[in-house]
This record gives structure tokens, C-alpha cells and sequence, in this order.
């Protein structure tokens, strides 16, 4: 099919590769305007830009694709494809190709609605998500619905490990749609809006982690919330200092057990667990200020460890 391709994150580019593995007419990619990233701050190609180029594909950026001519920015495409676009996309795009738009969505519709999909599943402690492919409409992530496919969530992944793997199986998904919709033996299903949930876009503010919680319940939002914003913490020691510290992976030591006496939640253990307000959670990888992923093994072995170790909140609105 003739397409055009409207994505900017990392999440969309594999489902731009695979329409150009299988044989597809890309006629352009449309993604937002490069945005300054990093330390320095230096403007930085968006990843499907950087992609569209490597593959030879036109590139349009644009801060609001309903302002743009397009006829010239459609190139007769049949249908759109879009994928972590980040803009609305209004009736008068849809309108304009044969076949309108069809998205790429981290979850299993209609429930995770919204911008943190596959954060919120794991956060939520659920143990199954996936993707959907559904007919885009004026509505959020509410058109009727092509297919799905079901993906396992790991103990321990974190949102940016269940982000790689739902990008590939959405890129493999949307092939799939594709064919039925040039067959036109498939009709999308309209989604059942009682079982409709949100995915609310997600703040530094949420990388606030109250250990007075169940254990399960710390450790997934742990890893729900990496690699951003990330969960943060004041590691306070018997040193005079307090260290800035983002927790990247985390799983339950126990489950059941109530904290002792005396012993506060948030109380690093002298087995390296921390207490929470029902069992304990075992810390796999952190990142200090400044400083590199590594094991929370290596992390406290630098550190004097005691019964004053605390891991305090810390203040990232």
C-alpha cells in the first residue's frame, strides 16, 4: 500500500522499518519538530526522522500536521499509519486518504487509554499486556479496533525493557492489518467503552515512592516508572550527606512480613532489603547522581551501611 507514516518516538520506529522490509510505499514520514535533548541541550533528529533518512524516506516535521497542505504532504497515500506521533490528528487528515488512519497502541484496548500505556500496566501490577491496532477517530484511543496481540510482562522488566518488545510486536501486528485491509475480508470492532481505563501521561511528581506501601506495590512502580521520569529517593546513611538516587529495578524479597519494631519503612536491612509497609523489596539496580546503572550490591558495597540507613522521599515536582 501507499502509506504515510506519522511517528516521532522511539516507540514507532520499528513499525517504519517493517512497512519498508515488507514492500510498502512510504511516500513521507511526518513527525514533530527536532527538540534539544541531553546534557547540552544540542537539538537532536527525532528517531523517526533519523530513521526516515537513513531509509531514504521524505521527512516532514511539523508542529501541527492539521496546518499543513496536504496534498503535497499526503503524496496520494491510501491510508496513514501512526505510531507515538504526539499530536492530534484532525478529521480533515483522516478525511483526506482512501482508507483514513490506523494507530499502533501499547496496550490492549480499550483499557490504557492515554500517553503511559505499558508504565501504567506494569505499575498496576498486571502480568499480560500488548498492542493494538486500531481505526484512528476524533476520539483518544477510541476508534474501533483491528487487531490485538497479547504480550507476557516479566517480574522484573521495566517499562523501557516492555517498550522495546511491544515496538517490535506492534511493527509485526501492523503487517498483519495491513494485509487484511487490502483483502477487505476484516472489519474493525467498535471497543467496549465499560471496560475503558486511562493511562494518564506521567510526571516527575509520580517518581515519589511511598514505601509505607505494599511490597509488590513499590516494586512495580519501581520498574514501571524506568527509565523516566524514574523513581527517586534520598539515600541517607550514616554519613553526613544525603545522596540523590534513581531506583531502576526492584523485586519482591517478601511479602508478608510487617516491619519490626522500631524499623520505619523505607529502613535499609542489614541483608540489603528495604522495608516497606508489608514485607520487603530487594533493590536489583540503581543510579546515583552522576553517575552509571549499576547493581545495588555495588551501590552499598561503596557505602557504610547501618541501622540509621534510611531511603527518604525526595522532592521532584
Amino acid at each position: 500500500m501507499r502509506v504515510v507514516f506519522l511517528g516521532t518516538g522511539e516507540f514507532a520506529a520499528p513499525a517504519l522499518q517493517a512497512l519498508v522490509d515488507n514492500g510498502h510505499a512510504v511516500v513521507s514520514a511526518i513527525s514533530q519538530p527536532d527538540r534539544p535533548a541531553g546534557r547540552g541541550r544540542k537539538v537532536r533528529a527525532t528517531h523517526v526522522h533519523a530513521l526516515a533518512d537513513k531509509l531514504g524516506i521524505r521527512h516532514i516535521q511539523t508542529a501541527n500536521i492539521n496546518n499543513l497542505h496536504l496534498a503535497d504532504a499526503l503524496g496520494g497515500a491510501e491510508i496513514g499509519v501512526v505510531a507515538a506521533f504526539g499530536q492530534k490528528i484532525g478529521a480533515v487528515v483522516m478525511d483526506a486518504l482512501p482508507y483514513g488512519c490506523i494507530n499502533i497502541h501499547g496496550s490492549l484496548l480499550p483499557e490504557y487509554r492515554g500517553a503511559a500505556p505499558f508504565q501504567w500496566a506494569i505499575i498496576d501490577g498486571r502480568t499480560v499486556t500488548g498492542v493494538t491496532v486500531f481505526q484512528l477517530n476524533e476520539r483518544w484511543d477510541a476508534g474501533p479496533i483491528w487487531s490485538r496481540r497479547k504480550l507476557d510482562i516479566g517480574e522484573t522488566e521495566t517499562a523501557t525493557e516492555l517498550h522495546d518488545r511491544l515496538a517490535a510486536l506492534g511493527a509485526d501486528l501492523l503487517i498483519d492489518v495491513l494485509t487484511d485491509i487490502q483483502c477487505g475480508d476484516v472489519q474493525p470492532v467498535e471497543q467496549d467503552e465499560s471496560r475503558a481505563t486511562r493511562a494518564a501521561k506521567l510526571t516527575r511528581a509520580h517518581g515519589q515512592i511511598d514505601w509505607t506501601a505494599p511490597a509488590f506495590n513499590v516494586a512495580r512502580r519501581i520498574n514501571g516508572l524506568w527509565s523516566w521520569p524514574a523513581a527517586a529517593c534520598r539515600f541517607s546513611g550514616p554519613s553526613e550527606k544525603d545522596e540523590r538516587v534513581l531506583l531502576a529495578r526492584a523485586q519482591v524479597a517478601d511479602d508478608s512480613a510487617s516491619p519490626a519494631d522500631g524499623v520505619p519503612a523505607g529502613a535499609v536491612l542489614p541483608d540489603g532489603t528495604v522495608q516497606a509497609g508489608r514485607g520487603r523489596v530487594r533493590l536489583l539496580e540503581v543510579k546515583p547522581a552522576g553517575g552509571k546503572l549499576m547493581e545495588f550490591e555495588a551501590f552499598a558495597r561503596g557505602r557504610r551501611l547501618d541501622a540509621s540507613t534510611r531511603l527518604l522521599p525526595i522532592d521532584e515536582s
